[in-house]
């Protein structure tokens, strides 16, 4: 029996690149019905794509599962643009079918409350205006994880747990600190302007929940 809920979010899975994790996210969606899937921006990395990065079988079955929800369970999908998909900017708004949208944000009505949903990168000064800043901290993080992965099966070798390296630096580094402080202020004027109870957004690949 599976576990129903009314929606599920999911951001920044960057399909296209070797650190993406396709196949637990893919396992995660089995385990659920939900009648609303959000996909909030960056599930397929286009920057990637567009250099070094590769599409993979594991990829496509994401979506597979994706289809496989609207199809069985009559899932509506909402795909909102990130900026590593902003290629979709030139076709969205679009609506497929019934179910299935691509949108540049969203506005979520749950329990008398309302969730404004938006990928994030709007209040990113380096991704909005300075682009080529932002594509070579990709190429940094893309490195990043490359090295996490190696690290990591050094890990399971000696019987030591997960330990993300990327998540270790930006709580470090001063500057990623008050950057991530700094983002989630202005988006949370942004939920307040919206009339909005709460934002939920991806982005910056740090989850919490929090009250500003």
């Amino acid at each position: 029996m599976k576990t129903n809920y009314k929606t599920i979010i999911v951001s920044d899975v960057h399909l296209g690149t070797k650190g993406s994790k396709s196949k637990e996210i893919a396992r995660f969606l089995k385990q659920f019905h939900c009648d609303n899937l959000i996909l909030n921006g960056d599930i397929i990395d286009g920057w990637q794509l567009k250099k070094s990065g590769s599409w993979k079988r594991k990829h496509t079955r994401f979506f597979n599962r994706v289809l496989k929800m609207m199809e069985s369970q009559s899932t509506n999908v909402y795909y909102l643009r990130g900026n590593h998909d902003d290629f979709l900017e030139q076709v969205l708004p679009l609506k497929i079918g019934k179910q299935f949208s691509i949108r540049q944000d969203y506005m979520l009505k749950s329990f008398g409350k309302k969730f404004f949903i938006t990928h994030g990168d709007i209040f990113d000064s380096i991704t909005s205006q300075m682009k080529w800043l932002a594509y070579l901290g990709d190429i940094g993080y893309t490195f990043l994880l490359w090295l996490n992965k190696w690290y990591n099966q050094y890990r399971t070798w000696r019987g030591l747990p997960y330990f993300s390296l990327s998540q270790t630096i930006k709580q470090k580094v001063k500057a990623a600190v008050n950057f991530i402080s700094d983002f989630e202020e202005k988006l949370a004027e942004l939920a307040k302007a919206k009339q909005a109870d709460g934002i939920i957004c991806g982005h910056i690949h740090k989850a919490e929940i929090k009250d500003i």
